[in-house]
């Protein structure tokens, strides 16, 4: 995978938004407002991905390019290393996964309006 299908998949879900909240070098992708995705466009070593806590553990504990957030909460979040360990299949689940969880904390009303979720 690369920084361009990265960005092209998450700007394919429905309220997401992108922006560079944290230098010019940072993508940041959020839904309604809430992050949800983030890269290094400059290098795309890795991204950042919100996950589940207890399946957070369980993908540290088998896939060893994915590790505790980075400049994140290392308990909500995942730096998932993008040196082509991974399948892109799973990359992609893992971005729905961050995604869904976000969309799953949303206002009522704005769930709603996100009709793939």
């Amino acid at each position: 995978m690369n920084i361009e299908s990265f960005r092209d998949y998450c700007l394919s879900k429905k309220g997401v938004s992108e922006s560079f909240p944290f230098g010019e070098n940072t993508l940041v992708f959020k839904v309604m407002d809430k992050l949800f995705a983030l890269a290094d466009i400059e290098q795309f070593e890795s991204i950042n991905l919100k996950c589940d806590p207890m399946r957070a553990m369980e993908l540290r504990a088998q896939f060893p390019a994915i590790v505790p957030g980075y400049h994140m909460n290392k308990q909500h979040w995942n730096t998932v290393v993008m040196n082509g360990s991974l399948s892109d299949t799973l990359v992609y689940e893992l971005i729905d996964h961050s995604y869904e969880l976000v969309v799953a904390k949303l206002p009522k009303a704005s769930r709603t309006f996100l009709t793939d979720y």
